[in-house]
């Protein structure tokens, strides 16, 4: 079998998360309706693929998720996944700093009719996550936003916790940049204290998984407060 070059690799990366996703995720015109009011608005692209939406609303769905919280709401496609993923009665809270973002997110999640169990905080995460202890603890947190805060967005994951919690860490491999412990990339050190801070922390219990498809060479990390 013939070496394949980075750039096929990807290319076949991407054709297998193609098949993967017209034979097992159902059709969705409302979901393809948000991808395309992400794109025309100027949205980068950093949604999630549709099997990863999927996977996180499994996950939601496993633990009998209730209340989620979101942190980095982008244009709100794995938001609707969630929040389509819990029963009636649920709630996901989700934070975005970015004004113009957070305006594309509300159009969608109108558009979805899930604006009863959505509620959007738009922000800066470090002023908006002190909002939520009344709220807490959430059963689902998913941390997807600027990876240089990803420490503070765990520190306060474990406040916004219980007993049971998962705690997901989504862009933490890099294209592998995460191994290199001089990197001057802000994001990649970011990903390496978030990981470093679960490896010490005697509350969480955790693993992580690589990644490759359509987003690239990537994965995430999966933490549970067990006490």
């Amino acid at each position: 079998m013939s070496q394949l070059s980075p750039a096929q690799y990807s290319e076949k990366w991407t054709q297998v998360d193609n098949y993967l996703v017209s034979h097992l995720i159902e059709d969705d015109p409302i979901l393809e309706q948000v991808l395309e009011n992400n794109r025309e608005g100027g949205l980068p692209a950093h949604d999630v693929a549709p099997n990863q939406g999927k996977l996180l609303a499994f996950f939601a769905q496993m633990i009998g998720a209730h209340k989620v919280l979101e942190i980095g709401t982008l244009g709100a496609y794995s938001t609707l996944w969630l929040a389509r993923a819990i029963p009636d009665g649920g709630s996901v809270v989700t934070l975005e700093a970015d004004p113009h973002h957070a305006k594309i997110a509300q159009a969608n999640i109108l558009l979805a009719g899930l604006q009863d169990k959505i509620t959007l905080h738009v922000g800066a995460a470090s002023d908006t996550l002190p909002l939520l202890e009344a709220e807490a603890p959430f059963d689902l947190i998913f941390i997807d936003a600027d990876k240089p805060s990803n420490p503070l967005y765990l520190a306060w994951a474990l406040k916004l916790s219980k007993t049971g919690t998962l705690i997901i860490g989504d862009n933490v491999v890099r294209n592998g940049a995460v191994v290199d412990p001089n990197s001057d990339d802000a994001r990649v050190q970011g990903v390496r204290r978030f990981i470093e801070m679960i490896e010490r922390e005697p509350r969480l219990t955790a693993t992580a998984l690589q990644t490759v498809g359509s987003k690239g060479w990537d994965g995430f990390v999966l933490a549970r407060v067990i006490g």
